[in-house]
């Protein structure tokens, strides 16, 4: 632990600089997102691939931006299955956690006949972002994914980045299918959050999207 003892120049000097790392300026990534997420909008399908094309280096269409159930068990292959153990395992911990903290709907009635209550119901569909650049986060899939389905959430959709080959990494495929995720998309940054906000011709529009801060 950090201890700071401070005087009055020292105060004013930490102030200085702790209030310096609220002041850079992120107007130039603002205005590229910006952008990305219109073309999205306009322009569907096509944009989502010319940004992937782009960015991510991966030739990507309509017949396989979808990770196909062939995939998923390929993936299977190239886990540890002492890894799949611990998956599972923290998807139990997780459920039995998320569990607790599930409200749910009430109604009473008043003794002059006033009935009150209140209705608890899952959205329909939610949008869970993966991140995959660098490294596979199956602990993100399932940080995300499994309390949505103990909330009830019928549709899960998950996009991810893929490599310049089309491929996601194996433990990210594991953990969303043993979470229950409904759908897996090749596709990431912000086309990919675009996408699920507006939906495209591949890509089905969900009610609210989840994932990391960054």
């Amino acid at each position: 632990m950090k201890i700071v003892m401070l005087t009055n120049d020292a105060k004013n000097q930490l102030m200085n600089d702790l209030l310096k790392r609220t002041t850079d300026d992120y107007s130039e990534q603002e205005t590229i997102v910006k952008e990305i997420i219109s073309d999205i909008h306009d322009r569907r399908d096509e944009a989502l691939f010319d940004y992937t094309r782009k960015f991510d280096k991966a030739d990507l269409n309509a017949d396989n931006v979808r990770v196909t159930p062939e995939e998923i068990e390929a993936a299977y292959d190239e886990v540890d299955e002492k890894l799949i153990t611990v998956i599972r395992k923290a998807i139990n911990n997780i459920k039995k956690f998320h569990e607790k903290q599930k409200k749910n709907s009430w109604i009473t009635t008043e003794e002059d006949g006033t009935v009150l209550g209140q209705r608890i119901m899952p959205i329909e569909s939610a949008g869970v972002y993966v991140p995959g650049g660098k490294a596979a986060y199956p602990s993100t899939v399932l940080m995300n994914v499994i309390p949505a389905k103990v909330a009830g959430v019928s549709r899960i959709v998950m996009t991810t980045p893929c490599n310049s080959e089309g491929k996601v990494y194996p433990t990210t495929l594991v953990a969303a299918n043993e979470a229950g995720v409904t759908d897996i998309f090749k596709v990431g940054g912000a086309q990919a959050i675009a996408a699920l906000a507006y939906g495209t011709e591949s890509i089905p529009k969900v009610d609210k999207i989840v994932g990391p801060g960054n």
